[in-house]
């Protein structure tokens, strides 16, 4: 494998909507340009980047995936991304990565929700993006109508630069804008061969409007340009391509192409144009990183000569092989071997068997250059998002912002004995993808998974199994309730025992009292004349917290009450801490139901992003959920509702909000407070309670 310089590395995100032939296009590069050696196809389960036993059998992309094709003397990294919003963390990373994105929308589908999206990441990171119109040989395939679906939906700012002659099963040659000429594909042919030929009279109409619009919008981003333009000057085809690069680099237009992967149509000039458009990584401006420890800024350019800096975006999990991690080079170069520094981990690490990627299979290289990515298995201790840097340098780059968990469910092994493996499995898919996460919550006695969907949380409960050998199944996750007090009350805990010998006594009368919301829990000493002696005053405490603990009506933890002991009795002998512990908990239980006890539930405040199509259907749902609207606005192109919703009511609520939605919606929810629960849900708590206890008698 040859090893390229910073100035010969192209860096593409293959980004869009699930299902619009990213992964075939990227097959199809990496194999028209020679450096892959099988056209594969996603229905055989043969593609380039779709390798794994998930992604085989469900035939869509689950994780980022590189590959590369080289072309024109240089190199196209090509990172291709999942489509579907549920694994759209691995999108981001790609994005960020990148220096320049390729959107690619189907012919037939048009810009969908997953297109949106990853526009969207793009803008955000300010990366040049050229766009794609794939699958043009598909039945109903119409340029036009996505061309204008894009203007719509993405940009105003896109020309076309090629339009296609034929369209579906007719699909048979593409008009290229620039040399004004017509590439004519031969039927069969396996790597985008084509015979050049003049514009054909029938699209000649077609061709002088598209190109007119071209040189026009090209002209407007460059004063020189537009006043030789208006002057009736000429502009050359390399002064049309600077322009367009330079236009690209500040967001002033978005190229549009058009092929099909499948048939290799349209992949030759698409190679040509990520090279001639598609910035090197020398030519991004420099990014600003942090020096570890005093958070000085230092500006990193993609240059041989600088400290060597690169990111962990991806790392991968394979079986007998560990960790394998996917980097970027920001700045330097790096060798085979050298040995480079993790500065938050403080970990020393070794870069042994420095490759890259070609779908699944790896090239050892003997250096990489600033700019290029690479792949290196068994590193100690750095996963994704971590930088590596030249010992001594100390240099932390910005963290990829990879979007919260919006699902949580429970998980539990189906097989005894798995437990451990399944902690060890789960901290292994965190690893691979952050926008995963777990955690064991004692107090429901529940491990719990959250994730971007169902769709992912399933793909996680199946790489368990293939993975780490871990049998395991989802299910809703419990609530964590409260219980709290509306009333006072008073009472005596006595707890007398006397079995021969020594016994035991302990007496304490406790005065209960509600606390405002928030305020926990408050003990209070009365004690006056040594009704009871000191030293057993803390035993009371302990037991009534105890007592409290395990609930009156639902055995949920009792909160915001304050206890007060007034009065009590001892005996010199028998009394004990032990005994007046007893007698606290006692007390407890006798004064507790006396106080107009409640259960209370935890409270969330979710802002849910619709289209104003679905704002009634939102608004809807959540009041359905007993949920409080607090109110609506406009935000950019969606409406935001803010509302109080009760978390056991917000279960599986992504997948509804992406039903009613058609998946453009969107939500993030925090946690608010504590609120006391409706008598009809409060009576449904305490019986599902009570089955519980009753099936757990006999187990």
């Amino acid at each position: 494998m040859r090893v390229y310089g910073s100035d010969k590395i192209r860096n593409v995100a293959v980004v869009g909507h699930g299902a619009s032939g990213k992964t075939t296009l990227v097959d199809a590069l990496a194999f028209v340009a020679g450096s892959s050696k099988r056209h594969g196809s996603v229905p055989d389960g043969t593609a380039l980047t779709d390798y794994t036993p998930d992604e085989i059998e469900r035939q869509y992309s689950i994780s980022l995936a590189l590959a590369h094709a080289e072309w024109m003397d240089n190199k196209i990294n090509l990172i291709d991304t999942p489509g579907y919003l549920d694994f759209t963390g691995d999108a981001m990373a790609g994005v960020y990565a990148a220096d320049a994105a390729l959107v690619v929308v189907g012919a037939t589908s048009g810009v969908e929700v997953g297109t949106e999206k990853v526009w969207e990441y793009a803008s955000d990171y300010g990366i040049p993006r050229m766009l794609v119109v794939s699958m043009i040989d598909k039945e109903h395939a119409d340029f036009e109508r996505v061309y204008q679906d894009i203007k719509e939906h993405l940009s105003s700012k896109v020309v076309p630069i090629e339009i296609p002659v034929g369209e579906g099963p007719e699909f048979h040659g593409i008009i290229n804008l620039f040399s004004k000429t017509c590439h004519m594909y031969k039927k069969g042919t396996k790597t985008g061969e084509y015979d050049e030929a003049d514009v054909p009279d029938e699209y000649k109409d077609k061709f002088e409007q598209y190109s007119q619009d071209l040189i026009e919008t090209i002209a407007t981003t460059d004063d020189e340009l537009l006043e030789r333009y208006l002057g009736g000057e000429e502009i050359s085809r390399d002064e049309a391509i600077v322009a367009m690069k330079a236009g690209m680099a500040q967001g002033e237009l978005y190229p549009l192409l058009c092929c099909s992967a499948e048939l290799t149509y349209g992949t030759r000039a698409l190679l040509s144009k990520i090279v001639e458009l598609a910035p090197a990584p020398s030519e991004r401006a420099p990014i600003t990183a942090k020096t570890w420890g005093d958070a000085a800024d230092i500006e990193l350019e993609a240059k041989d000569d600088g400290p060597f800096v690169a990111q962990v975006f991806k790392t991968v999990s394979e079986p007998h092989v560990g960790e394998v991690s996917l980097f970027r080079i920001y700045s330097g170069r790096v060798g085979n071997g050298a040995e480079v520094y993790n500065a938050p981990r403080s970990s020393a690490e070794k870069l042994n068997h420095l490759s890259v990627a070609q779908g699944k299979d790896r090239t050892e290289v003997p250096e990489l250059h600033a700019g290029d990515i690479g792949v290196v298995a068994k590193l100690r201790d750095t996963h994704t998002n971590d930088t590596l840097a030249t010992q001594g340098k100390q240099v932390v780059l910005s963290k990829i912002p990879f979007p919260e968990p919006l699902i949580i469910l429970s998980v539990a092994v189906t097989k005894r004995g798995e437990e451990d493996k399944l902690s060890t499995g789960l901290q292994k898919l965190h690893d691979e993808d952050p926008t995963f996460d777990h955690e064991y919550n004692s107090e429901v006695r529940q491990t719990l998974i959250s994730g971007r969907g169902e769709r992912h949380l399933e793909v996680v409960v199946n790489r368990l199994e293939r993975k780490f050998g871990v049998h395991a199944e989802l299910g809703k996750p419990k609530v964590a309730y409260r219980e709290t007090f509306k009333g006072k009350g008073e009472g005596q805990g006595k707890h007398k025992k006397q079995t021969g010998g020594r016994g035991q006594y302990g007496d304490c009368w406790i005065r209960i009292e509600p606390l405002p919301r928030g305020d926990g829990y408050d003990f209070k000493n009365s004690i006056v004349g040594g009704a009871i002696p000191s030293k057993y005053i803390p035993a009371v405490d302990k037991g009534i917290k105890e007592s409290a603990a395990r609930g009156i009506l639902a055995g949920a933890p009792v909160v915001d009450f304050r206890a007060d002991c007034y009065d009590g009795s001892f005996h010199d002998v028998d009394s004990s801490e032990q005994a007046f512990k007893m007698a606290g908990i006692m007390a407890f239980r006798n004064v507790a139901p006396k106080c107009k006890p409640v259960i209370l539930e935890p409270i969330h405040e979710i802002e849910v992003w619709t289209p104003d199509d679905n704002l009634g259907d939102v608004m809807g749902d959540l009041s359905s959920r007993r949920g409080q609207i607090l109110g609506s606005e406009p935000d950019k192109r969606l409406t935001k509702v803010k509302a109080f919703v009760p978390e056991a009511e917000m279960y599986r609520y992504s997948t509804q909000l992406h039903s009613m939605t058609h998946g453009r919606g969107t939500f993030r929810w925090t946690f608010s407070s504590y609120q006391e629960v409706p008598p009809d849900v409060a009576q449904k708590i305490i019986e599902e309670r009570k089955k519980e206890e009753e099936e757990a008698a006999k187990g």
